[in-house]
């Protein structure tokens, strides 16, 4: 495997290693799900402990497992797995959507296996949820692996950063460069790991086309293979902008309700996200149109414009901000704030109950505070934030991508 980086989620999962969940990794393909295993297998063993790892992509382990749980228990004892005198055996399982059942088997697992503590992890939230039933709630804990954040495209380049430290100027233009990157490149750990942008490309081409196009294609049954083609890359230029299906539909020619069934998909299988319109109303929230967001500024970059740029574009800026929140603070947490009068923040922060208005802006003598001065005096808030790579911080509002 090579160099095996910590990554941040890692820290909470080992905490849940001795327990008797069955710990489930859901994620994109190639965002480091399978390494995330091979760390903590690594870890345990080191510890002592006994471990199996099973790759469902060979489709000879899919067969042993759909068979059920007695043939999985007697291929274990042929591989030496269960031996004599140890309590707890450590089983990773990696793609565990190939299995025909992996609720019925995952629950036979927990329930009369207790010695077996199974780790295991699914390329697709939608192929996973519609094969994992209620039998499992109270037996699992899932965890969400997305591409690299910023902090941990700085370990994987070796690059020390310590938060909260008071850092020199020489240190923020370092850091400046190193995320305008991040941002042209993408958080795929393969890609932040080759230095070549040619070599770039064509790894992020070969995850559209093997991952993106191919099997969401499968997951969505979808007949007319250019028609979705188009309206991936539509979506792609659209990244940070408001999403009305009416309007796309009539622009790719293709049903309303089929881009929504292909919308469910595309977010179920961590390529997007719609972001909801933040309103202390319920029911205006839902009645507003979500803005659309990448998690993957190099994947978005590949599918709209056919290469990675060299400059760096707004949408692109506000869309890697946006994939950086998400990581810190978890999907749910990230809103838009618009007025019907066209008042808009392009993100609000909801955190126990806490709001934080936050502005993108490639340069800090961008900021108009027209709209956060609105939002602040009609949520009774002091405090925002101004996102920026360019210009100076005027005061503790303003900061850098890293700060947030």
């Amino acid at each position: 495997m090579g160099n095996i980086y910590n990554r941040t989620v890692i820290n909470e999962i080992v905490k849940y290693l001795k327990t008797d969940d069955i710990i489930v990794l859901h994620g994109a393909r190639q965002v480091g799900k399978t390494t995330i295993l091979f760390y903590l297998r690594e870890k345990l063993e080191k510890e002592g402990e006994i471990t199996h790892f099973i790759d469902l992509e060979d489709s000879r382990f899919v067969r042993i497992l759909d068979r059920g749980v007695d043939e999985f228990i007697d291929h274990l004892k042929e591989e030496g797995v269960l031996s004599a005198g140890k309590k707890k055996f450590f089983i990773f399982i990696d793609e565990i959507q190939y299995l025909a059942d992996p609720s019925s088997f995952l629950k036979l697992i927990a329930d009369h296996h207790k010695n077996l503590k199974l780790i295991i992890s699914g390329s697709s939230t939608f192929a996973i949820k519609t094969k994992f039933k209620d039998s499992l709630v109270g037996r699992t804990v899932n965890f969400e692996i997305f591409g690299l954040s910023f902090r941990e495209f700085l370990v994987f380049k070796k690059i020390t950063f310590v938060p909260d430290k008071v850092i020199t100027q020489k240190k923020i233009e370092d850091l400046k460069r190193k995320f305008r990157e991040y941002l042209l490149y993408g958080g795929y750990p393969k890609i932040v790991l080759t230095p070549e942008i040619e070599k770039k490309e064509k790894y992020l081409q070969q995850i559209i086309d093997t991952y993106v196009k191919k099997d969401i294609r499968d997951l969505a049954n979808v007949k007319d293979i250019d028609k979705f083609n188009k309206l991936i890359e539509t979506l792609a230029s659209q990244s940070g902008q408001m999403l009305n299906v009416t309007e796309l539909s009539n622009t790719t020619r293709i049903a309303k309700q089929t881009i929504e069934r292909y919308l469910f998909i595309l977010e179920n299988t961590y390529i997007l996200k719609l972001v909801r319109p933040y309103s202390r109303n319920i029911r205006t929230e839902l009645f507003k149109l979500p803005k659309i967001y990448f998690y993957d500024t190099g994947l978005m970059q590949m599918l709209w414009l056919k290469g990675l740029q060299k400059e760096l574009p707004g949408s692109v800026f506000e869309t890697g901000i946006f994939s950086e929140l998400v990581k810190k603070y978890n999907q749910e947490a990230v809103y838009y704030w618009r007025t019907k009068d066209k008042r808009e923040i392009d993100f609000i922060l909801k955190r126990r109950d806490k709001l934080l208005p936050i502005e993108v802006k490639l340069n800090f003598e961008q900021f108009n505070p027209s709209a956060i001065n609105y939002f602040k005096k009609n949520y009774g808030l002091k405090k925002f934030k101004i996102v920026s790579l360019r210009g100076r911080p005027k005061d503790s509002n303003y900061c850098y991508p890293w700060d947030l």
